[in-house]
This record gives structure tokens, sequence and C-alpha cells, in this order.
């Protein structure tokens, strides 16, 4: 079948955006009468709130703007009781210490009036503890209208055991050894978590559901789905649904899955339009990374277990091979990032050197796909594994990476003033063990020298523009010829 992907997707440049930690308007007064909040600028915890709200969003669009940012992608911004949001309690309402469902109509007409877009995170394959549906189960066992939502254990369902919700220390025993959920608290949980029930969407009425939380968002006026998770609800037709009705509402709703494994079951053109496209990251990693990747770190999450170094060589090929896998259409709609919410940031994973994250940056906005950047990268901020990962924003301009965000905005410029970057798989030609050509042949083309070692590398430019469109190499006497710096790259006009 024909597989149709929002064109907006193709020329966009993404910014996630984790609610509690980016900006909060201290005049909205969300939190007033609460407890204090976390100091902002002290580092994360498990538990803690800062405060940020979409108020705080809407004050910074005009940064995003700046920097180039054409479209923004939310963590989930739903009723919860966490600060992650991902424990959905409420699905039609956004969360009161966000602002409530005011404050995204005033972000979503403040983004959309900068041609700007807004992806929310959908979480569908569970919800929280405090779901309205799931309490009624516990509350009236197999009495209650809601016992098929979600996986529960007949035997509690008749009160011949108690579930365990906030489990006892038997339960927690029996979780830490390896027990499932089903059987230790009385429900099947996501990653048997007690805290996530995982839906059963094998019933008609959460199938209905879902779907109606997803159609009522985006005719609130949302531009998309992150979906959280999806590969998890093992259910095409459920997936076909869902965009079907997602996209008779809007053609050009963008439909996203969290997916970090290879995904062509899911981007036929019937389910989703892309992945977030994490093969990539972990072969940027790889190999702009090189001897300061810190692999330790890079291998926390266990998707991620496998990255190890690569030479250039290699990495062409693995770049070649997860984008060789899908249609162009959907190569073209592929979320590229460099990391995110779930994983250390990549300066922190490549023990601060901010070149690695310069070069991959860059490498990133050459290729196909809309690049995203998740807050705060492009000033430096760093972060280890969850919540780390996860730090507030710091608005305090001295504390930024100056030269590294003006190398974020020109990366996106240089983007957007050349088509082919959007709209073309560009050439790979490894040179030797460290460097990389990147080439869109071609009027107004491109041709990219990367440098991920440590020793400066000769490039003839009789082929090329004899003027570099980056300033990121060291000149030598000759005319047609530039060394490209230990790690570094140099960008020229191809010709």
């Amino acid at each position: 079948m024909p597989i149709d992907t929002p064109p907006w997707v193709r020329n966009a440049v993404f910014y996630q955006i984790f609610p509690d930690r980016f900006a909060r308007r201290e005049s909205a007064g969300l939190a007033q009468h609460l407890a204090d909040l976390e100091d902002w600028d002290s580092p994360p915890t498990v538990y803690g709130f800062k405060g940020g709200d979409l108020y705080g969003v809407i004050d910074r669009l005009d940064y995003l703007a700046e920097l180039g940012i054409t479209a923004l992608y939310f963590c989930p911004i739903f009723s919860s009781a966490a600060n992650h949001r991902y424990h959905t309690y409420d699905y039609r309402q956004v969360d009161p210490l966000l602002g409530g469902n005011q404050a995204l109509r005033e972000l979503l007409d403040a983004a959309h009036a900068r041609d700007m877009r807004v992806v929310l995170d959908g979480v569908f394959n569970h919800a929280s503890r405090g779901f309205w549906q799931f309490h009624h189960v516990l509350e009236n066992g197999n009495a209650s209208p809601y016992r098929d939502w979600f996986h529960f254990d007949p035997a509690r369902l008749n009160n011949e055991r108690p579930f365990q919700p906030y489990p006892a220390e038997q339960a927690r025993n029996d979780l830490a050894s390896g027990q499932g959920s089903y059987e230790a608290i009385g429900y099947a949980a996501w990653w048997n978590l007690p805290a996530l029930p995982k839906f059963n969407t094998d019933c008609a009425a959460v199938r209905e559901f879902l779907l109606d939380i997803a159609t009522y968002w985006i005719d609130f006026g949302i531009d998309g789905w992150r979906l959280d998770v999806p590969n998890e609800i093992d259910d095409d037709d459920f997936w076909r649904e869902f965009r079907r009705r997602v996209r008779n509402i809007n053609p050009n709703a963008y439909i996203v899955g969290e997916v970090w494994g290879e995904a062509e079951r899911w981007l036929q053109g019937d389910m989703w339009d892309a992945v977030m496209n994490y093969q990539i990251t972990a072969a940027a990693l790889g190999y702009f990374g090189g001897e300061q990747l810190d692999l330790e770190e890079t291998r926390r999450p266990s998707s991620f277990s496998h990255v190890e170094t690569m030479n250039a060589e290699r990495f062409a090929a693995e770049v070649s091979r997860v984008t060789d896998m899908y249609a162009p259409e959907v190569v073209a709609s592929q979320l590229n990032l460099l990391d995110s919410h779930d994983m250390p940031r990549f300066l922190t994973c490549c023990s601060g050197d901010v070149d690695a994250l310069k070069m991959a940056w860059l490498f990133v906005c050459l290729l196909p796909g809309a690049p995203c950047v998740y807050y705060g990268d492009e000033i430096g901020l760093e972060g280890r594994q969850d919540p780390d990962c996860r730090r507030s924003f710091p608005w305090d301009e001295s504390q930024w990476n100056a030269d590294l965000r003006r190398w974020y905005q020109q990366c996106i410029a240089l983007r957007k003033g050349h088509e082919c970057t959007r709209t073309q798989m560009p050439q790979l030609q490894a040179v030797d063990e460290n460097t990389l050509i990147v080439r869109h042949p071609g009027e107004n083309g491109l041709v990219a020298i990367f440098n991920s070692g440590t020793n400066s590398v000769p490039v003839d430019l009789s082929a090329h523009s004899q003027t570099p469109l980056l300033e990121w190499a060291t000149r030598e006497t000759a005319a047609d010829a530039i060394s490209v710096a230990g790690r570094s790259v140099a960008v020229f006009v191809a010709s």
C-alpha cells in the first residue's frame, strides 16, 4: 500500500521537553498553595517536583524559534502522580501543576502562531494505580463493570486474596526475585511495576476508550502523537484503527512510535509514520564518541547494552543498514535523536567531549528525517541515567556553552538552507579508520568530512568549494587543501 507520511515532518526540527524541568512561570502560581517545590537548580530526584509548567514553555517559545525549532515533542502532560507523568490517572485533563487544559490551549495557539507543531506523548499501554477504572476494580472486585479493563487474577477478583497495588514485604520480595506481577500483586503491570497496571486492549471498552482519547486531543489541536512502548500493544488492528481515526480528523497528524530496535512491522503505511530512531543514536555514540565513549554509562539502558565503539566503515554500514530497511517516505519522517529522557545524555556518554556532540548533531542534520534536540543539549546540559538525565534547564546564561548553542543554530540553518539534507539519503564513504565523507551530490549539494580521530587529516579541495560552510577546521597554506583537525568536521558545497 502507498505510504503517506506528513509532509511537514521531513522539514521539521524537533525539541523534546520534559515539562517539569524545562521552564516555569513564577506568576502563574500553580503551586502557591502547596508545599515548597524542590529548588530549581538542585539535582533531580526520583519523586521530586521542580514546578515546570506549560506557561513557562510559552514564555520560552521565542528562545526555541531563535534556535531554529519548528516542532515540540512533550513527555506526558496529563494528570499524574509522578513528575514524569507516565503514571496517567486522567487522560482528558492536563495536569493542574502544568496549568491544566487552558495552558495547553494557550500553548497550542502560541506555538501555531509561530508555525510550530506540537506532538504529545500517548501512554496507551498502561495507566496508573490512580486511574478511575482500576481503582473501581480494587474497591469492588468481580462486581466492578471494569473488571475486564486490566489483567486481574480471578482469585483476587473474588476476594480470595487481596490485591497489593502497594505491595507488602512478601510481595516486594516476590517481585524482586523475578516473580511476575500477576502472581505477586494480582494484576499484570508493565515491567512488573505495581504503579503501572497494563491495559487489556482485547477489551472492546478499553480499545474504544483509548481511541477516543487519541481523537479527543487531535480534535483539540495537537499535531500528532509519540506513542510510549507501542510495540507492547501487540495488536496491528488496534494501531490501524488508531491511524484511521486520527487521520480522519487531521490528515497531517504525525504518529511516531517508541521502538528501540527494528520496526518494519509497524511502518508499512497502515499504522505509524516513523519511530524514534534509537538505532542511529546507538551508531552515532559508537563512532563519534570514539575513545571518549563511556561504555559503562552508555550501556545502562538495557536497550543500549550492545553499544560499542566503531570505526568509520562500520558506522557507514550501520547507518545504511538502518535506513535501507525502510521505505524512503519513512526514512524522511524518522525522529532522529541523540538522547532522550530514557538514557544518559549524549554529552555524558562521551565523557563531556563537546566535539563528539557537535559532530553527531551535524550528522543528524545531514540525514533525512527530523532531527530532535533533547532540551538543554544545545547549551551543554549533562546527565547520567534517570533521574539525572532529567535536570532542570539552567536559564542563567552564564551556565551555557554559548559556542555549542551557536553550533546547533548553524547546523539547523544549514539544514534549512539545503533541501538535499531533507529529501535524499547522502552517500557515506569511509576514507580510513576515523574519517567519513558524507556527500549530498548535485546542485546546492553538500560534502561533510568528519574526523573522529585525534590526528589531522588532509583533504583535497579540488573537487569542492574553496570556502567551508562551517568554520571548524584548520586551513593549510595550499589553496586546494585543508586539514580537518582531530575531533572535528568540515563542510563544503559539492561540485
